[in-house]
């Protein structure tokens, strides 16, 4: 008999958009953003500096192939032809294996515009807590980087952390922010938070002692909380922050940040995970608005 497969609790789910909205024959430009992470890759299609299509997946093993499988996730929900493109931008990890890219822009300049464009023009800090480092920006209304300050030492405090704890511990990502506020004792201070193999090591020795899923993921979720703490209050934060990322997803971690913080974040509708590849194509519109686009 044939055993079953085992349950991957670190998966999340991915996801593909489209703006009903626009079409994108009526647009004059359509430029793309790609965010090739270490954890995630994002395209978002734009339509005259509007969002047409986005995806959202997991990376795989190589860059280019990740880049080319976000783009057609996103195409799919559209019936647009890959030809009709007319600037591709590439940020991130990976956004030198780009294949199809014309230029690559860094992620710190891709993610404070797109932040502009996702939370409003208010935003005067971006936290981006990626799947391997954690990214504390400071910006203008119109998405100028003025100082920044990043941390990629270990994956600890970022999403692939995360995603390790969630299967050790046998919880559903999506729900570890949610199970860490079950937990009513005093907050716990018991787990590493500059190593994941201490972490893991440190949660099995907490669950031998008669710990709760609960009390060690409430434990884990402070000390990230803790972590990019530590960096955001080397660079200051100003009133309004915006948090991109999809670790902006996890309340367990986010709200014990925002208490440490002293403040409350900015909100969106949008999906948190998308902003560097929104202002990768941003960034592609204002290049085919100087004359710098594909010649047809």
């Amino acid at each position: 008999m044939a055993e079953a497969p085992k349950q991957e609790f670190w998966r999340w789910t991915e996801s593909n958009w489209k703006n009903p909205d626009l079409d994108w024959k009526d647009a004059r430009h359509i430029t793309v953003g790609i965010d090739v992470g270490s954890v995630s890759s994002q395209a978002v299609i734009m339509a005259d500096g509007k969002i047409l299509a986005y995806s959202n997946l997991r990376t795989g093993s190589d860059s280019a192939n990740s880049a080319r499988k976000a783009l057609k996730y996103a195409r799919d929900a559209t019936d647009m032809p890959e030809d009709r493109l007319d600037y591709c931008i590439g940020t991130g990890y990976g956004r030198v294996n780009v294949p199809f890219a014309d230029r690559a822009i860094t992620e710190i300049a891709c993610h404070a515009r797109g932040a502009i464009f996702i939370y409003g023009p208010g935003v005067g800090t971006v936290l981006d807590v990626g799947g391997q480092d954690i990214k504390a920006i400071q910006c203008d209304e119109k998405g100028k980087v003025s100082n920044f300050l990043m941390n990629d030492k270990c994956a600890a405090g970022t999403g692939r952390g995360m995603e390790v704890f969630a299967d050790l511990l046998g919880v559903p990502i999506d729900e570890v922010g949610d199970r860490s506020f079950e937990y009513l004792g005093e907050e716990p201070s018991a787990v590493s938070s500059t190593c994941v193999v201490y972490a893991k090591s440190e949660a099995t020795g907490l669950r031998r002692q008669g710990w709760s899923k609960e009390a060690v993921l409430a434990a884990y979720c402070k000390a990230m909380a803790e972590r990019i703490y530590s960096l955001v209050e080397r660079l200051g934060v100003n009133p309004e922050l915006a948090v991109t990322g999809g670790m902006a997803k996890n309340r367990g971690v986010m709200e014990r940040l925002m208490s440490m913080i002293g403040i409350e974040r900015m909100k969106t509708d949008w999906d948190t995970q998308i902003a560097g590849a929104v202002g990768a194509a941003l960034f592609g519109y204002a290049l085919c608005q100087k004359g710098k686009g594909r010649k047809k």
